[in-house]
């Protein structure tokens, strides 16, 4: 990243969309908070967010994930944190292992 930059990249919130099969029209649909599709492809491609957004980005994932476990896993998902999702966020620790990998689809 480029201090005189606000696009971060590719965001860990763009493969763990793929890795759950969530597209950015799942997640607007699921969204109670207005989300859109702009701000959806925003957060994924890197454009920096205020944290307003990330944390609203990061509730709709949550809830659009649950809704695809079945119900007996359901429980067993733990829900993903701002700082999971975004690697400009602070406190964000790539090196932190995913406590819902063995809920994901193969």
């Amino acid at each position: 990243m480029h201090d005189d930059t606000r696009d971060h990249g590719l965001q860990p919130l763009d493969g763990l969309m793929n890795r759950w099969g969530v597209t950015n029209h799942q997640l607007v649909d699921t969204s109670v908070e207005q989300l859109n599709h702009k701000q959806v492809q925003r957060a994924r491609k890197g454009r920096q967010l205020t944290l307003h957004l990330m944390q609203k980005v990061t509730r709709t994932l949550n809830d659009a994930v649950l809704a695809k476990l079945p119900k007996e896993e359901r429980p067993n998902f733990q829900p993903y944190s701002h700082k999971q999702l975004f690697n400009y966020a602070k406190d964000h620790n790539p090196a932190k292992a995913d406590a819902n990998e063995p809920l994901m689809p193969q």
